[in-house]
């Protein structure tokens, strides 16, 4: 008899126990009971869809119409920065170039003909023979003394009008001649370059990714000609929808999972500023570590955190949901110590546990083994036998068994 006393009080000191640590805040975690405090999901994610894409990647673009004579190499095939890519055939630009430098050497001889000219103007200047007589002597001097002073005083000219004019003109002249000469120069210089650009080079170490083009196309300003990239890095570029930014900063770091099924932390490498104005996301760019298995073009799971969304999302265990029914219910306990059936929304599953996105809210404490036949309204502790809450008044109480 005393034996079975002892183990009676025990067993009501056990229960006491479980339903009053709950009270002093510890939750299912740390105390096992038929009470729980419900706890806020920590590891609420959203999965978005990625691409891998290259650290940096280019499209090599024809500048000039003609011919491609070489294209280095194949898709996979490396190459280090100023390798020459691709090349198209330059002989139409190489022979106009020559033209243009006929053309700088002819206006090069225009200007030393026009410095010859303006030079014997300022020595012997052309105005003053104008309307002399011709010849030496006596008719010359008459001329000059005498004919043209006296055209001068009756207003019918000006030799010094006449000089300055004459000069200005032989300058204009010098001045032409040497637009000329660097206009043909310019074209020279054009030149070079639509000739530098018929070798497409690579702009930096890295690996063919496409060929656009073969050899003997014939190609037109514009068209693509080959997509190069640098590999050695990767990067994963996602469309993120604008709620999910909110909870992102440039060096944080997230879960990616790759076609290969290896699953890495991926740093925020980049945040792009505006959103897309048709699908309303953000483009955001991941940097996977180094040496990562698979290469661009390969799907990717990015898993992002929530943020403000997931405070209202809770886990319960599986076990915490009221057995039947045709909606999932959980028992709450309110502040009097009574219970109250509710019902939820659930989440996706972990396990044993479940995640619960409406219907409790953090802090609430809740039966963790209802049975099928607890009622709202029931108090702690004074409940149906399947309920999973003992009754302490005496009338029904699991331990008197013992």
């Amino acid at each position: 008899m005393l034996a079975r006393v002892s183990r009676r009080l025990l067993a009501r000191t056990l229960l006491g126990t479980a339903l009053a640590l709950p009270l002093f805040g510890i939750s299912a975690a740390h105390a096992a009971g038929p009470v729980l405090t419900v706890e806020p999901d920590q590891a609420a994610t959203q999965t978005v869809s990625g691409t891998v894409v290259p650290y940096r990647e280019v499209t090599l673009t024809a500048q000039s119409a003609g011919r491609v004579v070489d294209v280095a190499g194949a898709e996979g095939d490396r190459f280090e920065q100023g390798a020459v890519l691709v090349a198209i055939s330059d002989d139409r630009l190489r022979a106009q170039r020559q033209a243009a430098e006929a053309e700088m050497r002819t206006a090069e001889a225009a200007i030393r003909e026009a410095q010859m000219q303006y030079g014997r103007e300022m020595v012997s200047p052309q105005s003053r023979s104008i309307g002399q007589m011709p010849g030496m002597g006596v008719p010359s001097m008459f001329d000059q003394m005498f004919t043209q002073p006296m055209g001068q005083v009756m207003g019918m000219g000006d030799p010094a009008l006449d000089r300055r004019t004459d000069l200005y003109s032989r300058y204009i002249g010098v001045d032409q001649a040497q637009a000329r000469w660097e206009q043909a120069r310019a074209r020279v210089t054009e030149l070079d370059a639509a000739i530098r650009d018929t070798r497409s080079e690579a702009p930096f170490d890295g690996l063919v990714m496409h060929k656009h083009v073969e050899e003997g196309d014939t190609v037109q300003p514009g068209q693509p000609l080959v997509s190069f990239g640098h590999v050695e890095f990767l990067r994963v570029e996602a469309q993120v929808p604008v709620r999910l930014v909110s909870g992102l900063q440039e060096d944080d770091y997230v879960q990616v999972r790759l076609d290969t099924g290896d699953e890495v932390e991926a740093r925020v490498a980049r945040i792009f500023p505006l959103a897309d104005p048709q699908r309303h996301t953000v483009t955001v760019k991941f940097d996977l570590p180094q040496g990562v298995r698979g290469g661009p073009g390969m799907h990717a799971a990015v898993h992002l955190p929530q943020g403000e969304l997931s405070s209202n999302r809770v886990v319960i265990p599986r076990s915490a949901l009221i057995p039947g029914g045709a909606l999932p219910r959980v028992a709450v306990l309110d502040g009097e110590g009574h219970v109250r059936v509710r019902m939820v929304r659930l989440g996706g599953g972990r396990g044993d546990q479940v995640v619960v996105t409406s219907g409790l809210e953090p802090g609430m404490q809740i039966l963790a083994r209802p049975g099928a036949g607890v009622r709202s309204g029931q108090p702690v502790g004074r409940g149906s036998p399947d309920s999973g809450v003992g009754r302490r008044d005496g009338v029904t109480d699991p331990w008197s068994r013992m």
